[in-house]
């Protein structure tokens, strides 16, 4: 029974042992121990709030980003819109410009159409005229080499210039 059940005297000893243990520990031991506990509870705390700085941060950062692509996707927009505007601005120039081209032209087409038309009615007017002469003459030719009808001409000239 004597194993089950300790003496006195080993308690005893064993109770000085475990107080000069528990002395040297608190001694020399423990405030290391506890400087090196807060110290690493310090470097966890700042190492969180740290952490959360950086998230914090990159919230931020991630709004920031947010509001430069919206403000370039306005500019992109922007500049999209202009382009076009000044596209359409040019195609309709370029329109105006070749209709007023057009128009000139056919006014130039019409006024050469109707510049060739008077050169030949006038040229048709100058070959009648010549036709019209070179018949007359003809005529004549025929007519005066005949006396008689020499006179009965001469006659119808006078009666048709004192009517007139």
């Amino acid at each position: 029974m004597q194993l089950v059940t300790p003496g006195i005297g080993l308690i005893f000893w064993q109770l000085v042992t475990f107080l000069i243990v528990l002395f040297l520990l608190a001694k020399f031991a423990w405030k290391p121990i506890m400087k090196a506990l807060h110290e690493r509870e310090d470097s966890i705390e700042s190492a969180l709030s740290a952490a959360e700085k950086a998230k914090l941060e990159m919230q931020s950062l991630k709004a920031d980003n947010e509001k430069l692509l919206a403000e370039a996707r306005l500019e992109r927009d922007k500049i999209l819109k202009e382009a076009s505007e000044a596209g359409n601005a040019l195609v309709e120039t370029a329109k105006q410009k070749a209709n007023e081209e057009g128009a000139r032209m056919i006014v130039q087409a019409r006024e050469a159409i109707e510049n060739e038309k008077r050169a030949a009615i006038t040229e048709v007017k100058n070959m009648a005229a010549t036709l019209s002469l070179e018949i007359a003459e003809r005529i004549l030719r025929k007519e005066l080499t005949n006396p008689d009808a020499q006179q009965a001409l001469a006659a119808d000239y006078i009666r048709e210039v004192t009517l007139n």
